[in-house]
């Protein structure tokens, strides 16, 4: 089967940018590779994948933000496609079944968080095409038992792709964020998962207002699109006072500017992995009177659950949300991840198998 392969921990390099690490340099930090197709173990499943969403987070894989545990590894994590071979123990899933994979690749399901339905907090948690190949191939294996069931609502595998993550993992922070009805909501940064948790928002809190905040005109012009009450630059004062904001951007700049911007004893969600090294300073404005006082939270999402892809995919189906897509082949994976991290994004990058 063909297969994008991470080899070593590089610096993505774009044009016009200087490098920031001492890691090596190049453009191209994934290989095209024919590989053995992958042979399920007694509860696993063989998945033909038919799409794989791009996200931010084989960046900081790529990059040694996370540092891999394993190398060589096939990265992509939001991976959609049909059942091709079972386990011999494998009784939930059939032969021509439609599944996904999200983040979570598996946990323990024994300690005290997964007993709990935080199996994301889990410390044997093992994340995909991270611990375990992922998605960017023509097949994967996964565990049945971590396997989500597409729902038959999602015809389109390119549509249902960046739901695995960007959806999962967004619907997540907007649970965290303590968003109701009738409350403000700010979005920070305006990327493949705030273009779903816009659409969200709106039909869960209709009698809400709905804020995004982004650098890129283009991200500010499909919020609006999407149904934005109003739109701004990162730096810009919010018509009124955010009750929540979720950060998604990779800058620290964003941080102390949404905590100006929010309502006494509001909340904001930093949802992402890791944030990058290049504008950390900014934190030395942090005013504790200005941006913390008066009990303001800060809260981080780690990872998903099943729950929380099972719900957001109901959630989705339901509002008849569609995302917005730009396909890519899966040997053009170099070139999206390129573009996510030059920040030209609308929607979601999907790679096409």
């Amino acid at each position: 089967m063909k297969a994008m392969v991470l080899h070593e921990v590089c610096e993505v390099v774009i044009e016009g940018r200087s490098p920031l690490t001492n890691l090596p340099l190049t453009s191209v930090p994934l290989q095209l590779e024919e590989i053995p197709v992958p042979t399920p173990g007694p509860e696993d499943i063989l998945l033909k994948v038919q799409a794989c969403g791009v996200c931010r987070t084989e960046l900081d894989q790529i990059e040694g933000r996370i540092t891999p545990p394993r190398l060589p590894v096939v990265p992509g994590h939001q991976p959609v496609g049909v059942v091709a071979a079972l386990g011999a123990q494998v009784s939930q899933f059939k032969v021509g079944d439609r599944a996904g994979v999200t983040w979570l690749y598996s946990s323990c399901g024994q300690c005290k968080f997964c007993r709990r339905g935080e199996e994301n907090l889990c410390d044997r948690f093992l994340g995909t095409g991270c611990h375990a190949d992922g998605g960017y191939a023509e097949y994967m294996i996964v565990p049945a038992d971590f396997a989500i069931r597409i729902p038959p609502e999602f015809t389109d595998p390119v549509k249902a792709a960046p739901l695995m993550c960007s959806g999962a993992v967004g619907y997540r922070s907007l649970k965290l964020s303590g968003m109701e009805d009738g409350k403000t909501l700010g979005l920070y940064g305006f990327g493949s998962a705030h273009h779903l948790v816009l659409q969200m928002a709106s039909f869960a809190y209709p009698g809400s207002k709905l804020f995004v905040l982004a650098r890129n005109p283009l991200e500010r012009e499909l919020a609006q699109h999407l149904g934005a009450d109003w739109t701004g630059d990162i730096e810009d004062r919010t018509p009124e006072k955010l009750d929540c904001a979720i950060d998604a951007t990779p800058a620290w700049k964003p941080v102390v500017q949404a905590l100006e911007n929010l309502e006494k004893g509001g909340r904001l969600v930093l949802n992402l992995i890791r944030k990058e090294p290049a504008d950390r300073d900014y934190l030395q404005k942090l005013d504790y009177v200005q941006h913390l006082w008066l009990e303001k939270e800060i809260k981080t999402v780690a990872n998903v659950s099943r729950k929380d892809a099972e719900e957001a995919l109901a959630l989705v189906a339901k509002a008849r949300l569609q995302p917005e897509v730009q396909e890519f082949k899966l040997e053009e994976a170099n070139k999206a991840l390129i573009e996510v991290k030059s920040g030209r994004i609308r929607g979601s990058k999907v790679l096409v198998m």
